[in-house]
């Protein structure tokens, strides 16, 4: 599924930083979305939309993606890196345990909530290729 990715930069008066910058949101892209759009540029805020990522689904994820699509809160998890001086989206995965990959490798990641249109298209595809593995019960000795 082609997607958008909203990025937003925020000003701080913090002692060892100017700015903060974080994946806010994500769109499916429908294919007429320019490269990069800023949305609204203030001194204290900006915002701005990065076409160009999609979203993919490999059934090795299947677990991942049945855990996050279950969770209270299902994201899609955006890791970015800074290039010429703005945060650049740069992968992004629907997969919980690809998410936690994400944060734990050290490199600018977020979790975003996820639109009802992605978790739908999620839904329905893990109707038709996820199978849960059964649960095994305690083992008595």
């Amino acid at each position: 599924m082609p997607i958008a990715v909203l990025m937003q930069r925020r000003t701080l008066q913090h002692r060892w930083a100017d700015e903060a910058w974080e994946a806010v949101g994500v769109v499916p892209d429908r294919g007429d979305l320019p490269p990069l759009q800023v949305l609204s540029q203030t001194p204290e805020r900006d915002y701005y939309l990065v076409s160009g990522l999609e979203l993919e689904l490999y059934p090795d994820e299947n677990e991942g993606y049945y855990e996050n699509c279950v969770a209270p809160e299902s994201k899609v998890f955006v890791l970015w890196r800074m290039e010429n001086g703005r945060a650049m989206p740069v992968r992004a995965s629907v997969s919980y345990v690809e998410g936690t990959r994400m944060f734990d490798s050290g490199e600018n990641a977020d979790g975003v909530t996820m639109s009802a249109e992605i978790y739908a298209w999620l839904a329905g595809y893990l109707r038709a290729h996820y199978q849960p593995k059964p649960r095994r019960g305690r083992q008595h000795g």
